[in-house]
């Protein structure tokens, strides 16, 4: 049986992580739930998915996440990747909950792929910020910020919109260990989000690490 989640902190310390975890909503007084554990013990010790993390909670027992997350029966499994929710399936559909781990599983070819295009998009320009929306429509405070910051100073700088791709949004939070967005890059270096680059407009550090030597 996979591990059971007892207290709440347990449940959103083990969503929050990057890698896939996969939450069994059970009772033990229904029939279906000790096959659908079977199935993600199965899955559990495959070499496959080895860096799945497989969970069961109780919900009765948990009745505040079993509310939040709209149990209204069991066996329910859901489906979480940094604190959100990806996928679901409600009631003992094996076959569907394999397919959706597996497809939400990154094998480690894929996660090598996304690496490759994260530093490919990372130094596509020498100042690149990833944000929510583009340079012309912002869609968070903070994004729109930080293009303020940039267009005073004036300096050359493309943006990448990680709202229209789930690959780049979640990967750069793991490969920059930087977990919230904006996040402004120079020469291929995290600079950091909105805090950091405001902090470097007061010190007076920013103009010089975003223009450097511009000839060069």
């Amino acid at each position: 049986m996979p591990n059971t989640i007892e207290i709440e902190s347990a449940f959103e310390a083990a969503i929050s992580s990057p890698s896939l975890t996969v939450i069994h909503f059970t009772a033990q007084w229904a029939d279906q739930c000790p096959q659908v554990n079977d199935v993600l013990d199965t899955l559990a010790q495959h070499p496959e998915f080895s860096k799945v993390q497989f969970y069961a909670c109780p919900a009765e027992e948990l009745s505040e996440l079993s509310l939040k997350y709209h149990i209204e029966a069991v066996p329910t499994v859901i489906l979480f990747r940094s604190g959100k929710q990806i996928d679901r399936v409600d009631g003992a559909d094996v076959a569907q909950i394999t397919e959706k781990v597996k497809r939400h599983n990154p094998t480690d070819e894929k996660l090598a792929s996304v690496e490759e295009r994260l530093k490919n998009l990372i130094n596509q320009a020498r100042v690149m910020l990833f944000m929510k929306g583009d340079r012309h429509i912002p869609r968070c405070g903070f994004s729109r910020k930080i293009i303020e910051i940039l267009n005073e100073i004036k300096v050359p700088y493309e943006t990448f919109d990680i709202l229209q791709d789930e690959d780049v949004r979640q990967g750069l939070k793991v490969y920059s260990d930087w977990p919230t967005y904006p996040q402004l890059y120079v020469k291929g270096e995290l600079i950091g989000g909105l805090d950091i680059v405001k902090e470097m407009l007061s010190s007076g550090d920013l103009v010089a690490t975003l223009k450097g030597d511009e000839d060069n």
